[in-house]
């Protein structure tokens, strides 16, 4: 397939993403292809990740689990583009499918809801929305951490959700887009450092940390860009917080878009927050003030509309060099 044809399929799905996003009439009648892959990765940790294995055991099994999981994906995707390039009306069809793996519509909606909460100064309501898209426990976040958390999801996920799923779309078709989804979330099942987890997920985290090494980085540049256009954003703090602080992450690719939003919003990120009851001291992004309120979380969505938009035009600029 040439990369016009891909273009084409990629604009397509992130307009019918843009749209639709994930229709509630098909996912409650079939399983979303992630769940499909969240259970191979359950099973998998179920019959292969046992406590009393070697540490070196359990890391091998990790690697093979990880092997099983992103090479079935991989032939998955490339016969359902096979199929497609069968069909009359394959590109819609597989754009259409390219757009189940992105997260724009559904991303804005749970980060809108959250504004929606805090601007009506409804604690209970905003802790229930903020539930949906992070892991820390709600109950112990007071509106500005709220806020902030909302913030460092829109900012992150943008990146896992949204410019990685193009960005191996780009360089590989379907069956890299869905090679990545399934690493992916391999991570966000089995990545951990904890017991249970750091030696049969070391092999997913260090993966899904490669393979998010560029579109981290693009991220942060297109938000920065983005930052530049939206009149109330700072693009020049963007650019340099993102520089700065990006490093500073204990993720080492999470801290690109964060930093960047923060910069760009002349706020602070990020920083210490509790997890299951355990404090994690982790740096804070972005030098400005900490107390975040919905106007904040607003300003960052239209920074993520614009940066969605901005999606379109690296790919434009790549079928025009003929990558």
């Amino acid at each position: 397939m040439e990369f016009s044809d891909s273009l084409l399929i990629l604009i397509l799905a992130i307009m019918i993403d843009a749209v639709a996003g994930d229709p509630r009439w098909i996912y409650s009648r079939i399983p979303h292809p992630i769940v499909v892959i969240g259970l191979q990765i359950e099973l998998l940790d179920r019959f292969l990740n046992k406590s009393h294995y070697p540490p070196v055991g359990r890391k091998l099994l990790g690697v093979i689990s990880i092997l099983i999981i992103v090479s079935s994906a991989w032939l998955i995707g490339w016969l359902i583009a096979w199929s497609c390039n069968l069909l009359s009306f394959g590109i819609v069809l597989q754009a259409f499918i390219v757009s189940i793996f992105l997260a724009q519509n559904s991303l804005y909606q749970h980060v809108a809801s959250v504004a929606k909460a805090c601007k009506a100064d409804d604690i209970v309501d905003a802790r229930s929305q903020i539930s949906h898209i992070v892991g820390r426990d709600p109950n112990s976040l007071d509106q500005k951490a709220i806020g902030r958390a909302a913030i460092e999801s829109l900012s992150e996920n943008f990146s896992d959700g949204v410019v990685a799923p193009i960005f191996w779309y780009a360089v590989g078709g379907l069956p890299a887009l869905i090679a990545y989804k399934a690493l992916n979330t391999s991570d966000s099942m089995i990545g951990y450092l904890n017991d249970k987890y750091a030696d049969f997920g070391w092999c997913a985290a260090r993966f899904d940390d490669a393979a998010n090494l560029i579109p981290a980085r693009l991220s942060a540049l297109i938000i920065t860009i983005a930052a530049f256009i939206i009149p109330s954003a700072e693009g020049n703090s963007a650019f340099t917080t993102a520089i700065r602080d990006a490093k500073k992450h204990r993720s080492k690719n999470a801290g690109w878009p964060e930093a960047a939003m923060a910069g760009a919003l002349g706020i602070k990120i990020a920083g210490p927050r509790n997890y299951n009851g355990i404090l994690v001291e982790d740096a804070w992004m972005g030098d400005g003030i900490a107390n975040v309120d919905a106007s904040h979380i607003f300003i960052a969505l239209r920074i993520y509309c614009v940066a969605c938009i901005l999606n379109v035009f690296w790919l434009i600029l790549l079928d025009s060099l003929n990558f």
